[in-house]
């Protein structure tokens, strides 16, 4: 992939973690994915695997939140997280 695609591809994803009003932590949760998954598309990781590691990026900092994500989209079943 070249760096238009990826860049394509991160926004694109990032249409399934909501942006909410300013200053809801889930505004966060996108701000830690996005730089994990540009650097992460020319390595074959799972998108899930890089929002996994965004939620407890997040989480360490916010324990109480409870992310906001299209579940159809990024299955994190196997780890155990459900989104609201």
């Amino acid at each position: 992939m070249n760096k238009e695609q990826i860049n394509k591809q991160v926004k694109k994803e990032l249409e399934y973690i909501p942006r909410n009003r300013k200053g809801d932590i889930n505004n966060i949760l996108r701000e830690y994915y996005t730089p994990l998954r540009l650097d992460s598309l020319g390595k074959n990781a799972k998108k899930e695997d890089i929002l996994k590691q965004s939620i407890e990026s997040v989480k360490k900092h916010f324990p109480d939140f409870v992310p906001k994500y299209d579940e159809t989209f990024f299955d994190l079943r196997a780890f155990g997280i459900h989104p609201i």
